[in-house]
């Protein structure tokens, strides 16, 4: 077993009633001791800050759902080794990362890939499982195929294009409005197909196996007449309009398949988080972060409200020490 002395913002609620309070952690068996760098501050941390799920902690206790730092003592990981930590109960049902150290079961901690800066992979790591999810689980897109990614200079969308090009797709097209910016595509995408101010899509959009849809509307009925028989339509969103007129005959005679991308229903299983962050590292894609000291735990939260889906609230907990 390991110890060691730690700062911790422990929670006396329910509500947001947070006290950094130095403490002893302590590592037994199964589990990992990891000084904390960054943690995330999520909508889940503030559903459970508010005491809302009937599966967490009772006050007092330390939230924190996701984090980053490295490794002090692990059966898993050898010490010095930076990691995320996600999943297992950690920020719920057991103590969270909000601290200058964490104690998680090994389970929960995933190895960061060389090159992949801490608090930038932190900051898209949800985003990232959502597009992990839509193009490997949902799309099951595979090697040499062709995928049309729709709003393509969104996070996800962008994310998606790097996960595609992980899973071993041959090209990856994006589609974006006429008046858009496409400079964050670069190196994501093989080609940019551009659809009209009322979401039409035009012939110049060629033939794919595949579809991530983040928009809906109008779009989604304009890239099924893309689609080769037997291809597929993942939709995750619905930006562009909650509406959508599909062609039954093509969706028949082609053999279309429409697949919802549901993440609250979707169970993030062993692998996946290092499989996310392998597929990641090589893309440039910087995600939009605040990152503030812990101390100020209160103004990430009303930033977290605030803030646009994009946009990620980090706490830097190498001011807690």
């Amino acid at each position: 077993m390991s110890a060691r002395q730690g700062i911790v913002l422990r929670c006396y609620g329910p509500g947001e009633q947070l006290k950094a309070e130095e403490t002893e952690l302590v590592a037994g068996p199964g589990e990992t001791l990891v000084e904390m760098d960054v943690a995330s501050v999520t909508q889940l941390d503030r559903t459970v800050l508010a005491g809302k799920l009937a599966q967490q902690l009772q006050p007092p206790f330390v939230p924190g759902s996701e984090g980053a730092g490295v490794v002090v003592d692990s059966a898993v990981y050898p010490s010095g080794t930076r990691v995320v930590i996600r999943g297992g109960g950690v920020g719920v049902a057991r103590p969270g990362t909000w601290g200058s150290m964490a104690v998680v079961p090994d389970s929960s901690v995933h190895a960061l890939p060389i090159g992949l800066d801490t608090a930038e992979a932190l900051a898209l790591l949800a985003p990232a499982l959502t597009a992990h999810t839509a193009v490997r689980r949902v799309a099951g897109v595979g090697q040499g195929e062709t995928v049309v990614i729709t709003g393509a200079t969104g996070l996800v969308s962008r994310l998606c294009a790097a996960v595609a090009r992980a899973a071993g797709a041959g090209k990856v097209i994006g589609l974006v409005r006429s008046n858009e910016s496409v400079e964050l595509l670069t190196r994501l995408v093989d080609q940019i197909v551009r659809v009209d101010e009322l979401g039409q899509v035009g012939r110049e959009l060629p033939w794919c196996d595949a579809v991530i849809d983040t928009v809906g509307g109008p779009v989604t009925s304009g890239v099924m007449s893309h689609i080769t028989p037997g291809g597929r339509i993942a939709i995750l969103g619905y930006t562009a309009g909650e509406f959508a007129t599909l062609d039954l005959h093509q969706l028949i005679g082609r053999d279309l398949r429409v697949l919802p991308v549901n993440m609250q229903r979707t169970t993030i299983e062993a692998g996946t988080v290092a499989q996310v962050l392998a597929d990641i590292a090589p893309a440039p894609i910087t995600p939009e972060l605040d990152m503030l000291p812990a101390a100020r735990v209160d103004d990430a939260l009303d930033r977290l409200t605030g803030g646009t889906a994009e946009r990620r609230v980090l706490l830097d907990l190498t001011r807690l020490r």
